[in-house]
């Protein structure tokens, strides 16, 4: 099992354990690629309360070194309840993550929010870029700017990624006490509002046109299951 499947696979166990999840389907879609026959990876989904939705998706490419894992953990639609994510991958002899805990309000407008949500995460964020073999991934103002400001998007050495186990488990480990206590924070939004919100923060963080790691996604398995995936991303609702 190599470094990033093992970080992803160990996220996840610890959500569907924490929130007592139930997986639905086994997988819920196995992935192929149009020119092969033979299985590239798997996507599964989980429901619970606490959680609604845990999408895991995994594709491995050995031909080019790739192994990919993504780990996306929905809050509630109608709560303002943050979302957690982690991308963890190996291509060739090098890694790269993503890691955020996702607000669900406008951030510039609602301090309190996020003094409650993000500002304890600063230390272990300032911390964590400041680790020898990482280097920032290249994203476009547009990806940034449909995340959170203290999210970590990284290449990494194997030495420097073998680190940011830690990072992750505090990252989760304050999600987690956000999921389980709520929010206290005050802010003036409605579940229906809070629900058409989180619809259209969906469809732009799994546009292709925002997102460009769809088009390799798309050709690894083709455009058709890689569309599936990102309907099944973009849906508030269990499949």
């Amino acid at each position: 099992m190599t470094l990033a499947k093992e970080l992803a696979l160990n996220t996840l166990e610890k959500i569907n354990t924490r929130f007592s999840m139930e997986e639905v389907g086994d997988p819920h879609l196995v992935l192929s690629s149009p020119a092969a026959p033979d299985p590239l990876g798997a996507c599964r989904i989980f429901k619970g309360e606490q959680v609604h939705k845990m999408v895991y998706i995994g594709l491995t490419f050995a031909p080019a070194g790739l192994d990919s894992h993504m780990v996306f953990a929905f809050t509630p639609a109608d709560s303002l309840l943050p979302h957690f994510t982690l991308d963890s991958v190996m291509a060739g002899p090098t890694f790269a993550f993503h890691l955020d805990v996702l607000p669900r309000v406008d951030l510039g407008v609602n301090l309190a929010y996020t003094d409650e949500i993000l500002t304890p995460l600063t230390d272990t964020f300032t911390k964590a870029k400041e680790i020898e073999g990482l280097s920032a991934a290249h994203l476009s103002p547009r990806q940034l700017a449909v995340m959170s400001p203290w999210m970590l998007a990284h290449r990494a050495t194997e030495d420097a990624f073998t680190q940011i186990g830690d990072v992750v488990n505090t990252y989760l480990d304050h999600w987690f006490g956000l999921v389980e206590t709520g929010i206290t924070s005050k802010v003036e939004m409605g579940a229906e509002q809070a629900s058409m919100r989180d619809k259209l923060h969906r469809r732009i963080l799994f546009d292709p046109e925002v997102d460009p790691v769809w088009a390799q996604v798309s050709g690894l398995i083709g455009e058709e299951n890689s569309a599936k995936l990102r309907a099944i991303l973009k849906n508030q609702e269990i499949e």
